[in-house]
């Protein structure tokens, strides 16, 4: 997005990766669909120590501006759910989108080439690469976070960042699946691939969408998004029932069935399979009629207030984005450039700028790409 801007401003524009293929994340995200944009975005879906920084960028391109773009390609896409965009047939298209952009702007790409250092000279700076030096007027690093280190993410842009004397602040996995206490993992695992619709909270912080069971813990969407906001030792509250009135209607299920076990009537609301384990993890047992009130709003808190401290998330390998990163104090809103270095830029994900869940992270590659391209 940097390299097509800057090219059709006129500027001559090398492009290097270090893996064979450009894009790969791309061509990963969103289970081969690419979740490209998304049409609620604005500063509000986006973390980062100044809330701020992000909203010179967010505004100058905006998700309509990038639904533009692949329109004018003629991409085929589908709003998935709350705003996703999602590319019909592949990522390929969104790929190809960039790819041609890039070469009607006249960018030079290479791949498999390193770099190895970056010197400040009197004028610009010289590239130590895998096939000698290169000499450039001004330097952007879009190499992102830590996360899917199988994708090529390597901590190239935190090195850069820190040899050039930027505050880094911490880094973490986020959108990431936790990883459960032995004893928890143990009962749950066997309810491995069951989705269901929660209410996940953190303090004042909550996400309504599914959550998935895994052999090793808990995913889904709504782990994923309070997962960036999760500090180890926490604990997550998950909702079973977000948008039902469960005690009221376990006091209409005790009138109506006082014989049923309390498993029996629960597996109404849930698979069978999930009432008996989760029952059993709470300890309720028994039929309907000898539950009193104060039996059943026992049972609603424990499938509405359920408490989980994780033991851990699955970290940088299955992590869809960086938490933390580059001070964005140290970076010009406006133009993406380190203040303490002219002429170096930092774009995308290894700024302290980290999206919820949703083509938000996408968004902001593309809106942070073109803010620097505009002037580099």
């Amino acid at each position: 997005m940097c390299a097509a801007t800057a090219g059709y401003r006129g500027r001559s524009v090398l492009v290097i990766e270090h893996t064979k293929k450009v894009g790969r994340k791309i061509l990963m995200s969103g289970g081969g669909r690419c979740n490209f944009t998304n049409i609620h975005n604005g500063p509000a879906n986006f973390l980062s120590q100044n809330p701020h920084f992000c909203k010179s960028a967010l505004s100058r391109y905006k998700a309509q501006d990038f639904i533009d773009l692949v329109d004018r390609h003629g991409v085929e896409y589908h709003e998935k759910t709350l705003g996703q965009l999602f590319c019909n047939e592949s990522s390929k298209e969104i790929l190809r989108v960039l790819m041609t952009e890039s070469e009607w702007a006249g960018n030079e790409i290479r791949t498999e080439l390193s770099v190895n250092g970056i010197e400040k000279q009197e004028e610009g700076y010289l590239l130590q690469t895998s096939s000698g030096p290169i000499k450039a007027e001004s330097v952007v690093i879009a190499t992102g976070g830590l996360s899917i280190p199988n994708g090529g993410a390597t901590s190239f842009a935190y090195d850069i960042a820190e040899q050039f004397d930027l505050k880094i602040l911490p880094k973490t996995a986020a959108l990431v699946p936790f990883t459960l206490q032995p004893k928890e993992k143990e009962v749950l695992k066997e309810l491995s691939g069951v989705s269901h619709k929660v209410k996940a909270t953190i303090g004042k912080t909550s996400f309504v969408e599914s959550m998935l069971f895994t052999h090793r813990g808990l995913s889904g969407p709504a782990i994923l998004q309070i997962s960036s906001y999760w500090q180890p030792g926490g604990e997550v509250e998950i909702d079973l029932f977000p948008e039902f009135d469960l005690l009221a209607w376990l006091k209409e299920q005790r009138e109506a069935r006082p014989k049923a076990e309390i498993t029996t009537i629960m597996a109404q609301q849930m698979s069978k399979r999930m009432a008996q384990i989760l029952c059993q993890l709470f300890g309720f047992s028994g039929i309907m009629g000898n539950q009193s009130n104060k039996d059943l709003e026992t049972v609603n808190s424990a499938f509405r207030e359920w408490k989980i401290k994780p033991s851990g998330t699955e970290g940088y390998r299955t992590a869809e984005v960086t938490l933390g990163g580059i001070d964005t104090n140290e970076i010009n809103q406006k133009t993406m450039e380190a203040k303490k270095a002219p002429g170096l830029y930092f774009i995308g994900e290894c700024l302290d700028v980290t999206g919820h869940l949703g083509g938000h992270n996408f968004q902001w590659a593309w809106a942070s790409g073109f803010a620097a391209g505009q002037v580099v």
